[in-house]
């Protein structure tokens, strides 16, 4: 799904709230916000505060993705895991007079 505006964004929590069968306050509460703020989100309210709505996705089980052309990642972004030779750490402590 691609997001222009904050319209898209409210119109989009309000069909998943109404998905899971739960109320504005249901939400609110799960999102540790006020009623208020939900029926603005909602509404498409281009000044809402971005840390309630990540916290306001989350409640719902949604995550924000963002895909672009051109953006380079920041160095040391990628987590790189070394995966150890199984067969040198068992060989290593290996008895030799086995």
């Amino acid at each position: 799904m691609k997001f222009r505006t904050p319209l898209e964004l409210g119109l989009l929590i309000r069909r998943a709230r109404h998905a899971r069968g739960m109320t504005q306050a249901d939400l609110a509460r799960a999102a540790g916000v006020g009623r208020q703020w939900i029926v603005a989100i909602e509404a498409g309210k281009p000044r809402a505060e971005l840390g309630k709505a990540f916290q306001t996705l989350a409640a719902l089980d949604l995550s924000l993705s963002i895909h672009g052309e051109g953006i380079p990642e920041p160095p040391g972004s990628r987590i790189r895991i070394a995966v150890p030779d199984i067969e040198a750490v068992v060989g290593a402590h290996e008895d030799p007079a086995s």
